[in-house]
């Protein structure tokens, strides 16, 4: 059930859909590539853009230096003890568009385009994070429009970095921290369950990444030579490898489940009502058995689970013809997926001391560590989540779903570690979307509801 103060700003978002739409097509046609330093000026340009745009409706706004690319802040909203007070965060930093070749249609030259599956926005940053990012300001401009002010202070926070990972991030928000705290921080660089169930994301998955060398011979040596006698660093390493797993699929590094929590029954049942369809997940890329922990359902494996993969493996000779080698070093680069309270530098202790116990005599090891970025889990327990759980729910065919995510999206940490306030993930796009690869699309659809979700949502939160 909808508030009177709400009926009127859907019906102003319904009928300014195409003007929203062409404001989008505008900030995409900015080619904001963050990791290029040939597009630092077109990163600036769109910070410019985002800081005009909010102008326009009434929010006092910003570009901030950085030593990198700038920061857009704004405020806008009433004030006052009793005002909730909610923090929004998104990107206007794109990915490179690279190979150019397989675009249908020039990436900064976006349109709408139909499909078998209805009208896409096509065009690089569409979904990932400039059409996302605009469906909440366009819910601000109808409140804005309609009512003469928002229906809650907000502050607006977007960030230029986000795709070339965020180095000025972290010390911003340590020096900004008392102008950016908020009750709740609002991220919108997500997706839908499916087309019909929108979702709230309350875990994410920490990252862990170590690189490993294996050493044995001083040279590469001739296998008709020395093999048998020698030891091979690439046979001690395949032995490592295969022990990191068991038969049943779980994680054999001591300590490794310590901090793992277990699902309650309540966001258990929610997630088996979402009807996901393991074989069909896997399907479309060709597999059919759930490789993880036996005792877990897919969905488990992928949003709450820890994870152990091998990313790379590579040592003596790989390229055309033959050579009969034993190489001097064997590599492999391994990743960890953490959840709950896993803390990522033991993990990282433990691993090190199990490979150099499963090592010959004859053989050492070099480590080399690629970040370590510990979970984030939400407390859904603070009512806003089900204040907006419920008006997503209002706005879409399924209910809203709380879920997990199995990739790493660290400035919900931030949040938490260094503003102390929980983050909602709430995002529109969809698994077909094409991030970071050539056709990227947001469906007219996700913008259009989108924007009338976050009407929805900011009223609840209002209330």
């Amino acid at each position: 059930m909808s508030a009177p103060s709400l009926d009127p700003v859907l019906s102003r978002i319904d009928s300014d859909i195409s003007a929203a739409t062409e404001r989008l097509m505008e900030l995409l046609r900015i080619p904001s590539i963050s990791t290029d330093p040939a597009y630092k000026g077109d990163c600036e340009t769109a910070a410019d853009w985002l800081v005009a745009d909010l102008a326009s409706i009434g929010v006092e706004a910003s570009k901030r230096p950085t030593p990198g690319h700038p920061m857009v802040v704004g405020h806008a909203g009433p004030e006052g003890a009793d005002v909730p007070h909610v923090l929004f965060y998104g990107h206007y930093d794109v990915q490179p568009v690279d190979p150019l070749d397989l675009w249908d249609k020039p990436p900064f030259e976006p349109e709408l385009q139909e499909t078998p599956k209805g009208t896409v926005i096509r065009g690089r940053g569409s979904s990932d994070d400039k059409g996302q990012l605009m469906t909440f300001v366009e819910a601000c401009r109808a409140w804005q429009e309609i009512h003469g002010e928002l229906p809650c202070r907000i502050t607006f926070f977007f960030e230029g970095e986000e795709e070339s990972g965020s180095p000025s991030l972290v010390p911003y928000m340590k020096e900004n921290a008392e102008e950016l705290k908020a009750d709740v921080a609002l991220i919108c660089d997500t997706a839908m369950f499916d087309p019909k169930t929108p979702a709230i994301v309350t875990m994410l998955r920490g990252m862990l990444g170590e690189e490993l060398t294996v050493i044995g011979p001083d040279k590469d040596l001739h296998s008709g030579f020395y093999g048998g006698a020698a030891m091979n660093p690439i046979r001690a390493l395949s032995k490592v490898l295969a022990a990191l797993h068991d038969d049943q699929g779980r994680v054999t590094i001591p300590g490794f489940y310590d901090g793992v929590p277990e699902l309650t029954d309540e966001l258990k049942a929610q997630w088996e009502g979402l009807g996901f369809d393991a074989g069909k997940f896997l399907g479309e890329v060709d597999l059919s058995v759930p490789a993880g922990e036996q005792d877990r359902s897919a969905l488990e494996m992928v949003w709450s689970r820890p994870t152990c993969e091998v990313n790379g493996i590579w040592g003596g000779y790989t390229s055309a013809g033959f050579k009969t080698v034993l190489p001097s070093e064997a590599h492999a680069k391994i990743s960890f997926r953490l959840v709950g309270t896993q803390d990522p530098l033991a993990i990282r202790e433990s691993f090190r001391t199990m490979v150099q116990e499963l090592l010959p005599e004859d053989c050492k090891v070099e480590f080399k560590a690629h970040g370590a970025s510990a979970a984030s889990q939400m407390e859904i327990s603070d009512p806003a989540f089900e204040k907006a759980r419920q008006a997503l729910s209002d706005e879409w065919p399924n209910p809203a779903a709380y879920i997990g995510c199995g990739g790493s999206i660290p400035i919900a940490g931030h949040f938490k570690k260094i503003l102390d306030m929980n983050a909602m993930l709430i995002g529109f796009g969809l698994e077909d979307d094409a991030l970071h690869s050539p056709n990227e699309k947001y469906d007219l659809n996700s913008f259009h509801k989108g924007i009338r979700s976050w009407a929805r949502v900011l009223d609840a939160l209002s209330r």
